[in-house]
């Protein structure tokens, strides 16, 4: 059965069909996945590689996709419905196939791997553009770009030879001179007053540099779409052997920046601050917490997913040593929460669920205990804090500026609000 390709379009006449998507799920347990039976007749009839399509189910739904083209298998990992599937590619659909203009199928991609960029043209309408190159898929399709067609195969060539060939013969030139294919006129002599240095690769020291940015630029930009696509397990253990190379190095100090971005670059920011805590803290955790404030912060600041992670580092360092650490707790708690690492709301939530996520429940019931004297002292001062600031209101209401034409300044006056004075409005009987 087919539908129409832009399953908007409601007509049944429309001209542009493709065959409904059949998924057969084949396997159990963790080896279940779903086979795309007729992957190839479908991305036939949207003019794309049947590659396209699967990779873009395996980035919508978080799946790993395999590609079988000799046996025209294409897979994703996992069990999923033929419905939910056919409307899944109707988003493949209007994002990589549909033009923007027109709403026709009748699109091609351009894919420029120097540039990095995929263009879009239309046969309909001739619309040409670029499309928004932040989805995951164009990652897959810069690297495996579609077979050009310009060239075509070898019977279209010869099909368009016969036509002119044809087209020759009829306009009476075809046993002339002009009938051969193969004789043109010649170019005109090119002026031989050009520079011939404007066609050679300039030598100098600054174009070496230059063409050498460019190329490792170009590299940062393969590496970060082949590590993107990597589990989380090796984007943390990329980032903490980054880490770790700085501080063997010696150059940990002044990398707080560079270790920010290569965090954000592997999408694993928020763990950023369990990794730093195994790295840089041991049992002189109270100095380095000074000494590394800044690279924390870069973590920590407004983010409590990150200072989670910072509190489950900070437990696993209490772990390893804790003969040290254990009963300097508190202190170690205030002085992460004194260089603005932990806030109230975190710290609060921490004490009231033991975890057993990082360290043995018996330990953790541990910590929370020794912990247990600083969560109250600061829940205290946050309510003192509340009680003085409800104080300040009313004694702002009470404070009224007056004017003094003989003093130069502004003066500040309490002033206590007045009673109703109850003997005048009384009326007195023995005055009338």
């Amino acid at each position: 059965m087919s539908v129409n390709v832009n399953r908007s379009v409601l007509d049944q006449f429309y001209r542009y069909k493709m065959p409904r998507l059949i998924a057969k799920v084949e396997g159990k347990g963790n080896g279940i996945k779903t086979v795309i039976v007729n992957m190839v007749d479908v991305a036939k009839a949207l003019n794309r590689p049947p590659t396209y399509p699967t990779k873009f189910f395996g980035c919508e739904l978080g799946a790993q996709t395999q590609f079988d083209s000799k046996n025209d298998r294409y897979i994703v990992n996992g069990s999923h419905e033929a419905n939910k599937l056919q409307d899944m590619l109707d988003g493949f659909i209007r994002k990589f196939v549909l033009c923007p203009e027109c709403d026709n199928p009748e699109t091609d991609l351009h894919v420029n791997p120097k540039k990095q960029t995929i263009g879009n043209s239309c046969k309909a309408c001739g619309y040409r553009g670029m499309l928004d190159t932040r989805h995951k898929l164009c990652t897959f399709i810069l690297k495996n770009p579609p077979e050009t067609t310009e060239g075509g195969s070898a019977s279209v060539k010869k099909e368009k030879e016969k036509k002119n060939r044809k087209k020759d013969k009829e306009n009476g030139s075809g046993s002339g001179e002009g009938g051969s294919s193969e004789n043109f006129d010649a170019p005109q002599v090119v002026d031989r007053d050009d520079d011939d240095e404007d066609w050679a690769e300039e030598t100098t020291e600054e174009a070496q540099r230059r063409r050498m940015e460019e190329i490792s630029d170009h590299a940062k930009n393969l590496t970060l779409s082949e590590d993107l696509e990597k589990p989380l397990e090796e984007r943390v253990n990329l980032f903490y052997n980054f880490v770790k190379h700085k501080k063997e190095t010696g150059t940990i100090d002044a990398a707080d920046k560079d270790i920010l971005a290569e965090a954000e670059r592997l999408d694993v920011k928020a763990m950023g601050p369990l990794i730093l805590s195994e790295l840089l803290f041991n049992e002189n955790i109270r100095d380095q917490i000074k000494k590394y404030k800044r690279h924390f912060l870069r973590f920590c600041h407004n983010n409590k997913k990150a200072q989670k992670y910072l509190l489950g580092g900070f437990e696993c360092v209490v772990k390893l040593h804790q003969v040290q650490l254990l009963a300097r707790v508190p202190i170690i708690l205030k002085d992460l929460y004194d260089s603005d690492l932990l806030e109230e709301d975190v710290i609060f939530a921490w004490a009231e669920k033991v975890s057993k996520k990082y360290v043995s429940k018996e330990l953790a019931k541990e910590i929370h205990a020794k912990a247990a004297p600083f969560v109250k002292w600061l829940k205290e001062a946050e309510e003192e804090s509340e009680g003085s600031e409800e104080e300040e209101v009313e004694d702002d209401e009470n404070v009224e500026v007056v004017y003094s034409s003989s003093a130069r300044e502004l003066k500040v006056e309490t002033v206590k609000p007045d009673k109703p004075e109850k003997e005048e409005d009384d009326i007195d009987i023995d005055a009338i």
